[in-house]
């Protein structure tokens, strides 16, 4: 009995991740875009407020970078969970 409760809240929690996980890729994307209109307009003026406007796109891209990064260690780590209730429900 444990153990089923147990891979129904670890399913939960891995729903949610996922979920997590495409919204990070889509603001992902959209951070690139801003990454890349800013890095051209820092190219075009060749101003300290334009290469200033660049750093702040790209850190806020890392940051999310990072983030994406971050869930999709934590799906790994709960499907490794996962695979070890399966195991131990099927064994």
């Amino acid at each position: 009995m444990f153990v089923e409760r147990s891979l129904s809240h670890l399913s939960d929690r891995l729903e949610r991740a996922r979920q997590e996980l495409r919204i990070a890729d889509e603001q992902l994307l959209f951070q690139l875009d801003v990454v890349e209109d800013t890095r051209t307009r820092m190219l075009v003026a060749e101003t300290p407020i334009a290469d200033g406007e660049y750093r702040v796109a790209q850190r806020d891209y890392d940051l999310l970078l990072r983030e994406r990064d971050r869930v999709k260690a934590q799906i790994a780590d709960l499907q490794a969970e996962q695979d070890r209730l399966l195991d131990r429900l099927l064994g």
